[in-house]
């Protein structure tokens, strides 16, 4: 398979099903975490997706590896705020294991890009 554009990459597939979700989750919290845990929530899943694809953008190895670097800790940041919702009880036990079983295949999977972008940058 030949790619195209970042939408083409499996780790930005599953990074946006998990925004999906966790847009479709924070719906369920109460008003006065609007700007507060629900925002947080939001922002570091957009991020996710977002960094993937302006590191795609970038010419060089490096500077895509940092970028997925970032989008990395944007999926760490969000398993802890799970662990919010969980301790506020805003979710259930499993709604939070769903969702961190998620995050961590999509670390999995991101791990996997960025050993990628190594091998590549070293063999340039």
């Amino acid at each position: 398979m030949i790619l195209r554009t970042f939408e083409d990459l499996e780790v930005w597939k599953i990074g946006r099903q998990i925004r999906k979700e966790i847009s479709i989750l924070v719906k369920q919290f109460p008003v006065d975490e609007k700007y507060r845990l629900t925002d947080q929530m939001l922002r570091a899943s957009r991020s996710v997706t977002n960094n993937i694809a302006e590191g795609y953008g970038r010419f060089h190895y490096q500077e895509n590896i940092q970028f997925c670097r970032h989008s990395r800790g944007s999926l760490d940041e969000l398993i802890d705020h799970l662990i919010v919702a969980l301790d506020e009880e805003y979710i259930s036990e499993e709604q939070f294991n769903q969702h961190k079983s998620n995050i961590l295949q999509c670390i999995k999977v991101l791990n996997g890009y960025i050993s990628y972008l190594k091998k590549a940058k070293e063999e340039k």
